[in-house]
């Protein structure tokens, strides 16, 4: 019976499965994830690259941006390569450890965003409706003490977590449903028991999602509130545009994550799995930027200046 349990244990390997029956579209979806890849990179980058140099981006609201930005860069990296190797070269097979590792920056960049996210909103609550004590409130050193701490306590807690993970066994089914790393999925396999696991699962998504969802929204409310005493037609409606953008992709982004984590799963829901996934992991690197920063007529102000000092050789040496 001991060497029995010691041979199911012997797995080196998963086998992503990816989506599936699609293999007539396989060819398609690596073109889709191919240029949502590199749109992602090159959109976060330049939106980096502007907050870096252009002096007049140097508030809090493009400091929280850029950090932003540099997490998606991270995360797509997490993602989609390995997505993308799949669907060109037909191997699925990904290591144990290459598995927990993908698994590991994923949830941690998820749940740092979910922090992010909340902080953004809350420094454009401070701009909107506490325009004479923003500056005091949002300075420098609160700003750092905000994004370190989005990162920090990100860490600490996947990190706790992991070590759960790390302690489950592994036996015989080695197939995972999903074209990544998570947790559920992960579960499944195992041949430990997991409730333990499962229950905290639950409660770590449930503390990540929650409280900064709930927070940004009242930020959003107060802001809305705020939007509504604006005297200019036209002034309000660009204010609801851009207000209505933000909580379009962040409704997205925490409504995905709520349905594949803490939402039963019926049937219906576990069949559209995947394509909730796809709506945490995969959409909002590619919209983030486009939402929050290259729709920003300063920040297109800044892209416009750089090109033009770039095509005048002062970026040069």
């Amino acid at each position: 019976m001991k060497a029995l349990q010691r041979n199911q244990t012997e797995i080196t390997e998963f086998i992503l499965l990816g989506f599936g029956d699609l293999h007539h579209l396989q060819i398609f979806l690596f073109l889709i994830f191919l240029v949502i890849f590199i749109s992602t990179m090159v959109a976060n980058f330049l939106t980096l690259l502007v907050i870096v140099i252009d002096q007049c981006l140097h508030t809090p609201m493009y400091f929280f941006l850029g950090n932003l930005a540099c997490l998606e860069m991270i995360y797509s990296s997490t993602i989609l390569p390995r997505m993308i190797a799949a669907l060109m070269t037909g191997d699925n097979t990904i290591s144990i450890k290459g598995c927990i590792t993908q698994f590991y920056f994923g949830s941690f960049l998820v749940c740092t965003e979910c922090y992010l996210l909340s902080v953004m909103s809350y420094d454009r609550f401070l701009a909107v409706c506490k325009p004479l004590h923003y500056a005091t409130v949002m300075n420098s050193k609160v700003c750092i003490q905000l994004a370190t701490g989005s990162w920090l306590n990100s860490i600490l807690a996947i990190s706790l977590y992991l070590g759960l993970i790390l302690q489950l066994q592994f036996c015989g089914q080695n197939e995972i449903d999903h074209f990544f790393c998570e947790a559920l999925p992960l579960l499944k396999l195992s041949c430990s028991d997991t409730f333990l696991v499962k229950l905290v699962t639950f409660t770590v998504v449930f503390i990540i999602t929650f409280p900064p969802f709930v927070s940004t929204l009242i930020s959003y409310i107060y802001i809305i509130v705020a939007i509504l005493k604006i005297p200019s037609i036209t002034g309000r409606q660009k204010a609801f545009s851009t207000c209505s953008s933000h909580l379009i992709v962040v409704s997205t982004f925490y409504g995905a994550i709520v349905i594949v984590y803490l939402i039963p799963k019926t049937d219906e829901v576990r069949d559209f799995n995947k394509i909730f996934s796809l709506l945490y992991t995969v959409l909002p690197p590619l919209l983030n930027p486009l939402i929050y920063s290259l729709r920003n007529k300063d920040v297109k102000c800044a892209l416009r200046k750089a090109a033009g000092k770039l095509l005048d050789g002062q970026y040069i040496n």
